[in-house]
Parts: C-alpha cells; structure tokens; sequence
C-alpha cells in the first residue's frame, strides 16, 4: 500500500486489513478518534509504536509525554507540523512494508 491508498482508506469505517498496530494508530488518528489511536500506539513498545504514541501526545499538547516517548524510541522531537509529522511516520511505516 502506498500512502495516496492509505489516506484513501480513511473514509472507510475500519483500516484495511493488514495494517500492523503503528499504521492503525495513525489511521485512526486521521478519522479524529485520538483515544483509539493512542490504544493501537500502545498496543506493541516497539520502536513504530513509541514513535507514533510521541507523535499522539505531541498532538495532544503533552509536550513532556511527548519528549518522554521520543527519547524512548531513540528519535529527535519533530519540529515539523502536526500534518507533516503523520505523513512522514505513514510514509515511513509503509515502507518498511
């Protein structure tokens, strides 16, 4: 899947079948349910799933949770927007297939 079909897939009711926990975290970010995000981010501490829960919490305004899930997943606090972070973390997680 590719990013274009992915943003696609948000007007459907549930994310395509497949997609690992980080991927569905973001998914149901872009349909506005942050809590069900925030469940799918946690759902494995792996380096996606930390880095997606930084990304929700920075969406939140929890700037200290924020960083506090960012140096867990060994990544530097994006100073890109909110819209850019989300692309950057889909586009990467689809490609690593």
């Amino acid at each position: 899947m590719d990013l274009l079909s992915f943003k696609a897939s948000i007007a459907q009711p549930q994310p395509p079948a497949g997609l690992g926990p980080a991927l569905q975290a973001l998914w149901w970010d872009a349909k506005g349910d942050w809590h069900k995000a925030h469940e799918r981010a946690q759902e494995h501490e792996d380096r996606a799933g930390m880095h997606v829960h930084a990304y929700l919490h920075r969406k939140e305004g929890d700037q200290s949770n924020a960083a506090y899930w960012y140096r867990r997943c060994g990544a530097v606090a994006s100073r890109l927007t909110l819209d850019e972070e989300w692309e950057e973390l889909a586009q990467g997680l689809l490609d690593q297939g």
